[in-house]
């Protein structure tokens, strides 16, 4: 067991840029470690070349990874990482572009470009860490803060209804849809190997604590008791399927919720289009 461990710690010391201080800006237990030894797992099990592989983030607590890992990086503006990433893409159709963002960068101040790489089918892989709450900049609500949840911009409980992000990816054309948490952590690498191996834009959700805020302004406990939330409230695809409306209440279905490969990709169509228009054909 140990030998096991410790040969897992060498693959994620394996991908770290060289001379970058730690420990992290992340606070102590945070989820966002655990996404990004699940990322790194995915890229080292597929194999790919390092040199192949961008990184892109916008700004918040997960959007810091790429500054961590020893990839191709862009750390760009507040929710304009897909936008970037889309071209990046465009420029280099070969590289693996991975999008790494939080609730609040992605949903909110990106919610356009969110929906709009869902709806092109674009092949990029979006890691969306979702802890409910804007982190960095003090535990203001986000779009996935829950109904009736505390942060410090709704003292008195959230009225707005919150967005599922899975739903939300699938009905605007994303054909990868994928769930996963971070006490969950071998299905999280599986979910975002899967994703990388997609061809079109592909999402993978990963439910991770922010007990600094979330946690505390809720009641929910440290990190441990958040884990064990996850583990309480979770239930599989398969588990799922056999269960109520009722029972599922409050319940996060975790696994591959969504997958289109029939549908083409943007690159290969846009490709397709230049061709017919240097061959003179509508």
């Amino acid at each position: 067991m140990a030998t096991a461990a410790k040969q897992k710690s060498d693959v994620v010391l394996q991908y770290l840029r060289p001379g970058k201080k730690f420990p992290s800006v992340w606070c102590p237990g945070c989820g966002n470690g655990t996404v990004m030894s699940a990322i790194i797992r995915a890229v080292d099990k597929l194999g790919y070349n390092r040199d192949e592989v961008v990184m892109v983030s916008g700004i918040g607590c997960s959007s810091r990874m790429p500054i961590y890992l020893d990839f191709m990086a862009l750390h760009t503006t507040h929710g304009r990482a897909l936008a970037f990433a889309t071209g990046v893409k465009f420029a280099q159709p070969h590289m693996k572009v991975i999008v790494v963002t939080g609730d609040g960068d992605a949903l909110a101040i990106g919610g356009n470009h969110f929906i709009h790489a869902c709806r092109r089918n674009i092949d990029l892989t979006a890691v969306l860490i979702n802890n409910n709450i804007y982190g960095m900049t003090g535990g203001q609500g986000s779009p996935t803060t829950p109904d009736a949840a505390f942060s410090t911009t709704t003292p008195y409980g959230n009225v707005e209804k919150h967005f599922d992000v899975c739903e939300l990816a699938t009905a605007a054309g994303a054909t990868y849809v994928g769930r996963s948490t971070v006490y969950h952590a071998p299905q999280l690498e599986k979910q975002i190997s899967q994703a990388l191996e997609h061809r079109g834009f592909s999402l993978v959700e990963a439910i991770a604590n922010c007990h600094t805020y979330f946690g505390r302004l809720n009641k929910q406990g440290d990190a441990v008791a958040m884990l064990n939330m996850f583990k309480d409230r979770s239930v599989t695809t398969q588990k799922a399927s056999e269960m109520s409306p009722e029972e599922l209440k409050d319940k996060w279905i975790i696994g591959t919720l969504y997958e289109d490969r029939e549908r083409t990709e943007y690159c290969d169509e846009y490709e397709k289009l230049v061709n017919r228009v240097q061959q003179g054909r509508r």
